[in-house]
């Protein structure tokens, strides 16, 4: 078992550092299984605001893309992976939770976890809205990204952006990846890219994506809700 661990100070949130860290991890685990988990009260707050702000239109395609990589590198991985979501899985996070086979939350209150990118009038990238049409119930879909709330880990299992909540989520998330590690690693890698195989968009190749994703993440009315949320954090 290969266990990757997120440590950001600020909440482990997705900035390209982290996002870069992930991806050299997951391609050096090269196939074995995966449990992956946050430190502190998150397992990810979401993508890094402060630099999303920063981020002028190259900056924010380089970004972007990055961050479509490292998901569609995660959904697609061919071994077991389980998700110890220790806390907060938010937006970003939240969809990091959505590309693992399994997701184990942990009995906190406290926690939050959901799809709130609407929320901050941000676009879903082709493939990062993929994964979660993919992940999330066909009767929650709608509500998960149009609604754009956030759920304590109890809401967040009925809606299944969670497998199960436990009291003891490490335990419980050593001992359902110790359980698909069992298997056939062929067999698995094989029934694996038979359920997600073409569920992910090709490569952008016609523009659209600089055309119609691309401006609304570098919009000024973007960068002020933006300026806002950072505001009420401080």
């Amino acid at each position: 078992m290969v266990e990757i661990t997120m440590a950001q100070p600020a909440k482990n949130a997705l900035g390209t550092e982290m996002m870069e860290f992930l991806l050299a991890r997951i391609e050096q685990a090269g196939g074995q299984p995966i449990l992956l988990t946050g430190t502190g009260d998150s397992f990810s707050a979401g993508l890094n605001l402060k630099e999303v702000a920063s981020l002028d239109a190259r900056g924010m395609e380089a970004f972007l893309r990055l961050l479509e990589r490292l998901m569609s590198t995660l959904f697609v991985y061919p071994g077991p992976v389980v998700a110890l979501v220790n806390g907060h899985a938010i937006a970003g996070g939240c969809v990091l939770t959505l590309c693992c086979d399994h997701r184990v939350a942990a009995a906190t209150p406290g926690s939050k976890i959901g799809l709130n990118e609407l929320a901050l009038g941000l676009r879903f990238p082709p493939r990062v809205m993929a994964i979660v049409r993919h992940r999330v119930p066909l009767q929650h879909i709608e509500s998960a990204v149009l609604g754009a709330a956030l759920h304590d880990p109890a809401t967040a299992l009925r809606l299944g952006y969670v497998d199960e909540v436990a009291e003891d989520a490490r335990a419980a998330a050593e001992k359902e990846l110790t359980a698909r590690a069992s298997h056939d690693p062929a067999a698995y890698a094989a029934a694996k890219l038979a359920l997600r195989g073409g569920v992910l968009p090709a490569e952008d190749d016609d523009g659209s994506f600089a055309r119609e994703v691309l401006p609304t993440w570098t919009s000024p009315a973007l960068r002020e809700r933006i300026a806002s949320v950072l505001s009420r954090k401080r």
